[in-house]
């Protein structure tokens, strides 16, 4: 039988503890469903090229069209690309979002409802509204502290540095933005 000393029994206790909490972030990351522009850019055996047309900003938030055409058989896609700058004191990355060309009306909507239904309301209790693509990014308003709205558009699902802030007068520009894309 093989005796171990308690100083080497702590490393090999805390890494066997650790497992089920790795395989369960695997399979959250595998479980994500991707827009079908990820889908589309990921094909193997195809010459892939990618486009991105830029459309504008509001604050951090970069707003582009992304068209993806395979370059083999000349089939085309494109959606809305969304990207922002994120720094913290691990330094600094940048995130993205993107929404297939389906889902740029439902997200459309969803702004245009926030900025008519929901910014004049004032509700007695907390309350959040979210809009969701299948890829993961989440457009979302809630009330802070001073019964104040706020926009948040949460880039990656499970990455919370990915969060852009905006402002509620700041929904008519990215309404605009959007709306460009769209055209495009």
């Amino acid at each position: 039988m093989v005796y171990l000393k308690p100083s080497t029994m702590k490393p090999i206790l805390l890494a066997i503890l650790l497992i089920p909490f790795i395989t369960l972030a695997q399979v959250k990351e595998d479980a994500r469903e991707k827009s079908k522009l990820e889908t589309f850019s990921e094909k193997s055996g195809k010459i892939i090229q990618k486009t991105f047309i830029d459309i504008g900003k509001v604050k951090e938030l970069k707003v582009e069209v992304l068209v993806f055409e395979d370059l083999t058989d000349n089939s085309k896609i494109s959606g809305l690309r969304l990207e922002a700058g994120v720094y913290s004191t691990l330094g600094s990355s940048t995130k993205t979002a993107f929404l297939d060309k389906d889902e740029i009306d439902g997200l459309l909507k969803s702004l245009s409802y926030f900025k008519e239904k929901v910014f004049p309301s004032s509700p007695e209790n907390y309350t959040e509204v979210t809009f969701s693509s299948r890829s993961g990014f989440s457009a979302g308003v809630f009330q802070d502290n001073k019964k104040k709205w706020s926009l948040v558009l949460k880039l990656e699902k499970y990455d919370s540095r990915s969060s852009v802030y905006l402002k509620d007068t700041d929904i008519d520009d990215l309404i605009r933005l959007i709306e460009k894309a769209k055209e495009n």
